[in-house]
């Protein structure tokens, strides 16, 4: 019999977390799971707990320490944002490699993460933070609009409203206050921050001592709603070697540097506006449009299994990879279908999921409802409807299969009931 192989703590391994446990088996290690929460979370696609050895639901963080210690994991890292300040305290009490302690708050809050990024003399956007609105709404109106309203602790576009008016700031603000993100969680103050003007991009990297690799640049595309919602549509992959890569990735390394980013991947989205790079923000995890499959063929390599070798091969990740970046190797499109539709999913039109399957640039689809789910109106990445990976030689074909996709998608979900 083999000995057993290192222990990796994952924590709160939700979404694109599952990806994580087949790249870190792939090299040896076995897995325990730690859950924030005493629940799972709702909002997103549960954790595929068979792969763990442990499911550890946490209570106190004395008592958690005890459960993992006997392990003796080679490293702890959270699976999907809820995870971030756990695992950087679980790290901390166990003695392994982590990020800077101090600054754990400013990797999950994005008011101090910008203020943080605006100390170390990092070009972002100005802000402000109240649970009054009529403060926040002061705020905007003497700084100008349009403005951005959110709340300080959510993601996938979660209670983001762009603003052009002192009523819309009101109404944005007291939605935000009245509600709890998708992580379950009360919003006692809300976030308003200044509108970066320019396009908006994704910069993925995997670090290791504050060493990096590059693992992906992507220019977002989205529509705004009249509503202030400011919807994903899709995102390309751009070259390595053409602007704004260069700058964006200069920039995301100081401010990864000055959050105390030194191990794991990191996810963040950045503006190139009039003035250079600002940063929207930046979660200390996995893409959560990453798939292995899909990033290996069009960048020849995924930030799961990167980040699985970067903990488990050190030694390699930093010979082989620190310093480095991605290569392009097709073009590559992630899009995100968005709906009008509102009821409940009676049935799946095969008909047309077989015909998207069939598009030739269709490398694969995820559904994201099933008979039975709920479907309404899309304002953020979880209300979207399909995630399609879509990759060629050519983007015209792509553009050419994405139009058909925009025909296609609502024939998707048969819903029985609206309202």
């Amino acid at each position: 019999m083999s000995p057993p192989g290192p222990v990796v703590v994952l924590v709160d391994a939700y979404t694109s977390g599952q990806y994580l446990p087949p790249e870190f088996a792939a090299l040896g290690a076995e897995l325990v799971h730690v859950q924030s929460t005493a629940e799972l979370m709702p909002s997103m696609p549960a954790p595929d707990l068979s792969v763990y050895r442990e499911n550890i639901v946490h209570e106190d963080l004395v008592k958690t320490v005890a459960q993992l210690a006997p392990y003796r994991p080679v490293c702890v890292m959270a699976g999907q944002e809820p995870g971030v300040l756990l695992a950087d305290e679980l790290a901390g009490e166990l003695g392994l490699p982590a990020n800077t302690a101090s600054l754990s708050a400013a990797r999950r809050d994005k008011y101090q993460m910008i203020e943080t990024l605006r100390a170390a003399g990092l070009h972002c956007a100005g802000q402000f933070k109240s649970g009054d609105v009529a403060a926040l709404a002061d705020w905007a109106g003497r700084n100008g609009y349009p403005v951005v309203v959110k709340p300080l602790r959510s993601a996938a576009g979660d209670g983001v409203f762009v603003c052009a008016t002192d009523g819309e700031v009101r109404a944005a603000a007291a939605a935000v206050l009245a509600s709890d993100t998708i992580y379950g969680e009360g919003n006692a103050e809300a976030l308003v921050q200044s509108y970066l003007h320019g396009p908006e991009y994704v910069v993925d990297m995997v670090s290791y001592e504050g060493r990096r690799y590059l693992c992906g640049v992507w220019q977002y595309h989205k529509r705004l709603l009249a509503s202030g919602r400011n919807i994903y549509d899709r995102e390309h992959l751009l070259h390595p070697d053409e602007e704004p890569v260069p700058q964006l990735a200069a920039y995301v390394e100081q401010a990864l540097d000055a959050l105390g980013v030194r191990y794991g991947p990191s996810h963040a989205e950045v503006i190139m506006t009039p003035d250079g790079p600002a940063l929207v923000e930046v979660g200390c995890r996995i893409a959560g449009n990453m798939h292995p499959g899909f990033h290996d063929r069009c960048a020849g390599g995924n930030q799961a299994g990167l980040t699985a070798l970067a903990w488990l091969r050190p030694g390699r990740f930093l010979r082989d990879h620190a310093g480095r970046r991605y290569g392009k190797r097709c073009e590559a499109v992630c899009c995100t279908t968005s709906t009008t539709l509102d009821g409940v999913v009676d049935h799946i039109g095969r008909d047309a999921v077989e015909q998207i399957a069939a598009l030739e640039t269709v490398h694969r689809f995820d559904l994201k409802l099933a008979p039975g789910d709920r479907i309404r109106p899309t304002v953020d990445l979880y209300s979207s409807t399909m995630r399609i990976f879509m990759c060629g030689a050519d983007m015209a074909a792509i553009d050419r299969d994405y139009q058909r996709i925009g025909v296609l998608k609502d024939r998707v979900y048969r819903i029985s009931e609206s309202g």
